[in-house]
């Protein structure tokens, strides 16, 4: 990378008042950094993990109701200790030095108004939660499940959940009902606080049915409560309304109980394309300190910023739009099809709600970008000052359309981590340049390298696995249902052990920063070079008449494998011999001939998982023969028929 790919500078006022500057002066003021800038900062970070986050709790003022003597006394993995003996409370510090009148939440549904929430209300509705919960029986440890859309109710109940010790789990209430008893059938909730529906694309979507197949399948409830969301007038027999809910703990006092450090605070899942999701158990201290990092110095968000992430209640971007409270900022909520009536609604929100964060997944601004939307047309984007992207890699040409829509002002910064460390791995800082298509920094306290598969660190410029060579807080206290750590150890560190392996392949750059291509586990191998689907997906994504994107690789029993690429194609094109060649050409230009796939087939739609991802390992199973039943769960899809054209192809259209 030259200057010419620097597309952003931070300003003098980032470089002296950011969250992340204050705490570099702090380092070196308190805890012994000698260093200047940003990445002498990381190199601090992980040369002593110990000392690196006893600095990062002392600087947010963690409040230990019972303090540990070190932070980290080992850094085997797995089954690191974190603060051993040390109790805290999660909730506690939502609430620390809140303006009551202040707003916490600013919420919009789809087909609704936007709502507004104060820190004094929130911390009501979630002080009668717990109150509420308690005279359920709910008590340490007890799980609370959600199925749950994007609203200000859902935050209050995980709050209360969280203050008195339980474990709360939330599904969207687009999950399908085997997919959503696959997940909370699971962890055997004791309550379940559920929706009457949602809304999506205009249309609303009653789940009445879905809910009483979801309390049918838990005889571990005790209570159910029914939140209504399209008809204020819907119940269901036996059920709890919320507002009796609410009311039965009314005028309580919010009082988090303190908790061991590891307690569990959440369990999030795997995407459960194939076989039952994995239950990912976060714990409150862990989660606590990573998002005080993440939201509080890598995102700077803090007291008067607005932080909007495009997210639903299944995805962990939601406990990351919750973690935003702990610095202060105001979470700002979306509920619905971010593309009805069209994709500039989400624009739209974030200036009539003064949003100074806007966060998607990377699908969402490639989308804008193939429509022609043109943010600042949508409306008065005065306030913005940064944009983020993760889910799947944001192409380089994503970065030049976010730059040429917003300005040269907007921090733009890519983040890439995952579910099962509720966090990020490399993304944003505001005291380094951004550049066209590269994640701009390993974040602080974790120690992310590439390795080849011998387990040697590969120099800066080589792609290849993604590892973390010391703990990070956040990683997973357990996998539920795992007594023996034996499906959490085969499932991170069978490949290289005491190493967490993420399944991703990521290049180190020249200039500190990152570039991830794509997964691991669904890699092109031409002649033995490995190539990752992602650098094929930012060729395709600059040719106006694709929409998006899907590449396998199906191997054969002699010769080469047989690469196709699936194109969902603008309207009104056709995949004629003109737009192939342009296709290949392109690829090859962008990328290598190696790139070039074997054949580009027209599809109707590239399937999903509800957060987004794409599903390239499924695909790759039918096209080998599998049995569509077997390859994924419909019900984790956002379009569960996309997968039946890509079944029926495989039964006619594999070349033998």
């Amino acid at each position: 990378m030259t200057d010419v790919d620097v597309l952003w500078r931070p300003s003098d006022e980032l470089l002296e008042s950011s969250a992340m500057a204050r705490f570099l002066r702090f380092a070196r003021e308190r805890h012994g950094f000698e260093g200047d800038g940003y990445l002498e900062l990381h190199r601090w970070s992980i040369a002593d993990l110990d000392r690196y986050w006893r600095a990062h709790a002392e600087f947010w003022h963690v409040e230990f109701a019972t303090p540990a003597t070190s932070a980290l006394p080992s850094s085997a993995m797995p089954g690191t200790e974190w603060f051993p003996g040390a109790e805290l409370a999660y909730a506690a510090h939502v609430f620390r030095d809140r303006d009551p009148n202040a707003v916490a939440i600013v919420a919009l549904a789809e087909g609704d108004r936007i709502r507004e929430v104060t820190w004094g209300e929130l911390e009501r509705t979630a002080a009668a939660c717990a109150a509420s919960l308690r005279s359920a029986g709910v008590g340490r440890g007890d799980r609370v499940a959600a199925y749950l859309p994007n609203v200000p109710e859902t935050i209050a109940a995980f709050l209360g959940a969280a203050s008195i010790g339980a474990v709360w789990s939330s599904c969207s209430p687009d999950f399908g009902a085997q997919a959503a008893i696959d997940r909370l059938g699971q962890i055997e909730p004791k309550v379940l606080i559920a929706s009457d529906g949602y809304r999506y694309g205009g249309r609303p979507f009653d789940r009445l049915e879905v809910l009483t197949a979801l309390r049918d399948a838990m005889p571990s409830l005790a209570e159910t409560v029914l939140l209504p969301f399209l008809d204020p007038g819907a119940t269901i027999p036996g059920a709890t309304a919320w507002d009796a809910f609410v009311a039965r703990g009314a005028g309580a006092s919010f009082e988090p109980a303190t908790l061991p450090f590891a307690h569990p605070l959440w369990i999030l899942y795997s995407s459960g394309t194939t076989g039952l999701p994995k239950g990912i158990v976060h714990s409150q201290g862990g989660i606590l300190l990573e998002h005080l990092k993440w939201a509080g110095i890598h995102t700077d968000a803090g007291p008067g910023d607005r932080v909007l992430w495009l997210t639903t209640t299944g995805w962990t971007m939601w406990n990351f739009v919750v973690g935003v409270l702990l610095p202060g900022a105001t979470a700002v909520l979306y509920d619905g099809n971010p593309g009805h009536p069209d994709l500039g609604v989400l624009w739209r929100f974030a200036a009539e709600a003064g949003v100074t964060c806007f966060g998607a997944g990377a699908s969402f601004y490639h989308a804008c970008m193939k429509a022609g939307v043109s943010p600042r047309r949508e409306g008065v984007l005065d306030r913005l000052r940064a944009v983020g992207s993760t889910g799947s890699p944001l192409s380089p040409e994503a970065f030049d359309w976010i730059y040429g829509q917003l300005g040269s002002d907007v921090w733009l910064f890519s983040t890439s981590g995952g579910t099962d460390v509720c966090s990020a791995f490399v993304g944003g800082t505001p005291l380094l340049p951004v550049r066209r298509g590269e994640l701009q920094a390993p974040a602080l306290g974790v120690d992310v390298q590439a390795w080849d598969e011998q387990g040697r660190r590969l120099p800066p410029g080589e792609v290849g696995e993604l590892v973390i060579t010391q703990p990070m807080p956040s990683m997973p206290i357990s996998l539920w249902g795992d007594p023996d750590g034996s499906r959490l150890e085969d499932a991170y560190f069978s490949v290289y052990p005491g190493v967490w392996r993420h399944g991703d392949w990521i290049e180190m750059t020249p200039s500190g920063g990152a570039i991830i291509h794509g997964r691991s586990d669904s890699t092109i191998n031409r002649g033995g070079v490995r190539i990752g689907t992602a650098e094929i997906y930012r060729a395709v994504a600059t040719i106006p008449e694709v929409l998006d994107a899907l590449v396998v690789d199906v191997p054969r029993e002699e010769g080469e494998s047989w690469v196709p690429l699936f194109v969902v194609l603008a309207e009104g094109t056709t995949l004629d011999d003109e737009l192939r060649a342009t296709i290949a050409t392109r690829i090859r230009e962008l990328c290598t001939p190696r790139h070039v796939p074997t054949e580009v087939i027209a599809a109707p739609v590239v399937p999903r998982t509800l957060s987004g991802k794409v599903l390239e390992v499924p695909v790759k199973r039918l096209l080998m023969g599998a049995d569509p039943l077997t390859v994924a769960s419909r019900d984790s899809l956002a379009a569960p028929q996309a997968l039946d054209w890509f079944a029926d192809f495989a039964t006619k259209g594999v070349p033998a």
